[in-house]
């Protein structure tokens, strides 16, 4: 169901390491802001994140497909997880 105006719904997807895999790069970066004055900081997890812009207002549709997308292309869920969020384009 598409609509007019800004009623789109707009997700975003973070994809991250599993908690078993190693993560070299979460690592360096804990190390790094350690070394930095921020030796309170116990763990990264370094990830990425996509902004989509959906062309739907049906949140649950939308999820549906988000989820397809992670499992097909954005994630590798053998070793990464996802999280989706969905948001009012309006409000964005």
């Amino acid at each position: 169901h598409t609509v007019a105006g800004g009623d789109e719904l707009k997700a975003r997807v973070t994809v991250y390491p599993r908690r078993e895999i190693l993560d070299p790069q979460g690592k360096a970066i804990q190390g790094a802001l350690s070394r930095i004055g921020f030796s309170e900081v116990r763990e990264v997890r370094a990830g990425k994140s996509f902004e989509i812009d959906l062309g739907t207002d049906d949140a649950q549709s939308a999820g549906e497909r988000l989820a397809q997308m992670c499992e097909k292309l954005l994630a590798n869920t053998v070793v990464e997880e996802y999280r989706i969020e969905l948001v009012n384009g309006a409000g964005a």
